[in-house]
């Protein structure tokens, strides 16, 4: 019998980077990304979702719903799970980058705190940020692509909204728990600090909100005062990540 291949670390970061982007219902190897990716990889469909699978018995928001994976993560896993979660900014980045390579990682020319792997602009045709793409998939797949406020279903049409401002904290740039996938219209009033989340996580308005003075904006604020985000399927938001936006942003 042939010795199993180890996985390359590019390889490992093109698994995480599906795992980050695919709601976990669609871990299998009949989806078309995995058997596109396994292929660019040499790997087989059904060997990446496994790995894919594997990766979710590390993750506890998946493991306390009682949707385990197969728990025969490698140390290899274990060890990248703990990167991914020590510098979410570098390990996004590098994991979209390996992705859009086919499991090439990074040049080795590029250290870990250069441009190339921080979640900063990076000049391309247009300047983009290196990460933000996959940091974009990961909020709206744990939200199951859908606003967690008003439970629209068109991924044309979210966000992943940060709640600590790209520009504020760059350790938090691309943390998907630094996420909530909301509407064009909330996102903006997010923004802008004039709404906000309690410690339950129910909408808030503030007193900088104009009186609503059309029945859609009625709508869309007054009459959704209070309610309550959806609960993600992984990544919840960080608490102290919204403190800081009610103390910080919102506008009391």
């Amino acid at each position: 019998m042939a010795a199993r291949r180890p996985w390359t670390r590019g390889e490992l970061l093109v698994a995480f980077a599906l795992y980050l982007k695919l709601p976990f219902g669609q871990l299998h190897h009949r989806h078309p990304e995995i058997a596109a990716q396994a292929a660019r990889i040499d790997r087989t469909p059904g060997a990446l979702a496994m790995k894919l699978v594997n990766i979710a018995s590390l993750d506890d928001s998946i493991t306390r719903t009682g949707r385990s994976g197969l728990r025969n993560a490698s140390n290899a896993d274990r060890e990248m799970w703990a990167e991914m979660q020590s510098d979410w900014t570098a390990f996004t980045a590098a994991a979209e980058a390996a992705l859009e390579g086919g499991g090439e990682p990074p040049s080795a020319s590029a250290s870990p705190a250069s441009d190339a792997v921080q979640g900063i602009d990076v000049p391309t045709t247009a300047t983009r940020r290196r990460g933000q793409a996959l940091f974009r998939q990961t909020v709206l797949s744990a939200y199951r692509n859908q606003c967690a406020l008003t439970g629209l279903a068109d991924q044309r049409l979210l966000i992943a909204s940060h709640i600590i401002p790209w520009s504020q904290d760059p350790k938090m740039r691309l943390n998907p728990r630094n996420g909530i996938a909301l509407n064009p219209l909330h996102d903006k009033a997010f923004d802008q600090g004039l709404i906000t989340f309690d410690e339950h996580l129910r909408l808030t308005l503030s007193p900088a909100l104009p009186s609503p003075e059309s029945e859609f904006a009625r709508a869309a604020f007054t009459a959704q005062s209070g309610t309550p985000l959806a609960i993600p399927e992984k990544f919840a938001p960080d608490p102290d990540a919204l403190a800081y936006h009610r103390e910080h942003i919102f506008k009391a």
